[in-house]
């Protein structure tokens, strides 16, 4: 009896420190579970009972009992989606194209945005971009999204989807039409009158060249009709014999023997 005795206070120092680690390791383990961080570009909110909090938590640690309690965390970078679908036409034809749509999610409306369309929000910003399209692109012909007016009928679809979505935190940055494919026989149809214009344009470039042409040569000639007439009115008789006369002077000049044949009204002077 006396030998349990002794050994008692021992097993109960060590029962207790035990318990102690135990308790050590639980509290750790909780402090460790009950933090997240949320990263550059990211939101967080706290969800407590399934009642969500209207404060938002920016890039840092955030403290959070894990039991009760969880953090969902929302991007609020710019994000894309990417859609292929038929957009019709004013003439009711259909175009398919590849569409990309840039949003991002309001930081201060991210409470508001997982409360009333929760996580699954791209399928919201797909199905208002298919309505809106569809109402815009009704208004243009299938050539005009193939033309220099399709930054115009992104921009049309980017606005209806604003009307939309910008209540709801969502903010739609671009809408871009990628690639467009018409109808086989359209887009020959829209090639074959590129094709003419360019070849109208180049008929017109043409015949301004040659209209530019003929008028610099009827102001060459007219230049040179001016200059002869000027030319025959100065040349007198007198102005005619001083010219013969500098002329027979410098064929004298030369040693080589020369005959001058004249009309002999030319007055000449030989050294």
């Amino acid at each position: 009896m006396i030998q349990n005795t002794q050994f008692c206070p021992l097993k109960n120092k060590k029962n207790v420190k035990m318990k102690n680690s135990m308790l050590v390791a639980s509290i750790t383990f909780l402090l460790l579970g009950s933090c997240t961080v949320i990263r550059p570009g990211e939101v967080g909110v706290k969800q407590r009972l399934g009642k969500l909090s209207e404060k938002s938590h920016t890039q840092g640690s955030v403290w959070y009992n894990p039991f009760i309690s969880r953090v969902i965390k929302t991007n609020v970078q710019i994000n894309d989606i990417e859609l292929s679908l038929s957009l019709p036409s004013k003439e009711g034809l259909s175009v398919v194209a590849q569409i990309s749509i840039l949003y991002r999610i309001d930081q201060k409306s991210v409470p508001k945005v997982i409360k009333s369309l929760g996580l699954g929000y791209e399928v919201i910003i797909s199905n208002v971009f298919r309505s809106a399209s569809a109402d815009v692109c009704s208004k243009y012909f299938a050539k005009d999204m193939h033309s220099g007016m399709r930054a115009e009928i992104e921009n049309a679809i980017k606005i209806k989807m604003g009307e939309t979505l910008s209540d709801q935190g969502i903010l739609v940055q671009a809408v871009l039409m990628k690639s467009i494919q018409l109808p086989t026989g359209l887009a020959s149809s829209i090639e074959q009158k590129l094709q003419a214009e360019q070849d109208a344009m180049r008929m017109v470039f043409i015949l301004q060249q040659e209209k530019l042409e003929a008028e610099r040569k009827i102001i060459e000639a007219t230049g040179t009709k001016d200059a002869q007439m000027i030319l025959s009115e100065g040349l007198t008789d007198q102005i005619i014999k001083i010219r013969s006369i500098e002329a027979f002077v410098e064929l004298s000049k030369s040693t080589n023997s020369k005959v001058i044949i004249t009309d002999g009204k030319v007055p000449y002077l030989i050294d």
